[in-house]
């Protein structure tokens, strides 16, 4: 009976609606991209002039779009290139971040002063700005766009991070470690580090969210996965003039973005839920 109870607390703990909501969103965007890893119906890039603008039928279930390609295959592969860029986003910003944030908020002093006025000046931007000047500098595809929205990105979680390491630095356990004679790097990496994931999941949750926002973004303007390959936000500037002849074109990459952006907030609130 014991263990049924502390089963119910730990199961109510750590699972609430919001958790359950975006573990079944995001599990079905996941799903979707592992088909489309090893099947689609169609070549995403196969053209068929005879098949423009079809509607939603059962040999297209998501239409055709004004090349006659069918949508459904390229929704599969576009959220595909999407999840990735978002991924290596959020692998480039968080991970950078957190060292910024981790040294600067551990030593403080001219170290931390320098580096945040840098912090500050990147902040400024919004990060698709950022990220437009730096494939201006390069050149555009996937991973310059992953790359640049990388860098965009590290000043929020560098912040962050700052914050909770100038919290955590003086606690008593950290005092213990440095009395037992820890290293700096053990006490940052071993000690304060653990201490603050769960406000660095929920960051990176809905940081992962505003790289689904930004890379749709920025492939609508162009950058990004180059034609003839898909991705959801190209998809999406391709259809707007045929919003009202053929609404399935836009419905498709429209819906599968909005889910994507709907699960991973729903994960960051249930996460931020389970930490208060």
């Amino acid at each position: 009976m014991r263990k049924f109870s502390e089963r119910k607390k730990f199961m109510g703990k750590y699972h609430n609606a919001y958790m359950t909501a975006g573990c079944i969103i995001t599990g079905i965007i996941l799903l979707m991209v592992l088909v489309g890893i090893f099947f689609t119906p169609y070549d995403p890039t196969q053209m068929d002039a005879s098949a423009k603008l079809q509607g939603i039928s059962l040999r297209h279930i998501m239409g055709t779009d004004h090349m006659g390609r069918d949508v459904f295959s390229r929704v599969l592969y576009g959220s595909r290139v999407t999840l990735i860029i978002a991924a290596g986003t959020v692998a480039i910003g968080a991970g950078t971040g957190t060292l910024i944030g981790a040294l600067t908020g551990f030593y403080g002093g001219i170290f931390d002063e320098i580096m945040m006025r840098i912090i500050d000046a990147l902040f400024a931007f919004p990060s698709v700005l950022l990220a437009l000047v730096f494939v201006s500098l390069f050149s555009t595809g996937t991973y310059e766009v992953m790359i640049a929205l990388g860098i965009a990105f590290i000043p929020s979680f560098a912040r962050i991070v700052r914050s909770e390491f100038l919290r955590c630095r003086n606690m008593d356990y950290v005092e213990s470690a440095r009395i037992q004679g820890a290293s700096d790097l053990r006490i940052i990496f071993l000690h304060i580090l653990p201490n603050v994931r769960g406000v660095l999941l929920s960051s990176v949750l809905i940081g992962f969210n505003n790289a689904v926002l930004a890379e749709a973004g920025l492939s609508y303007l162009g950058i990004g996965s180059q034609p003839p390959y898909a991705s959801l936000g190209k998809m999406l500037s391709d259809a707007q003039q045929y919003m009202f002849s053929a609404p399935a074109y836009v419905l498709g990459p429209g819906i599968v973005i909005i889910l994507m952006v709907l699960g991973f907030s729903f994960l960051g609130e249930g996460v931020r839920k389970v930490q208060g």
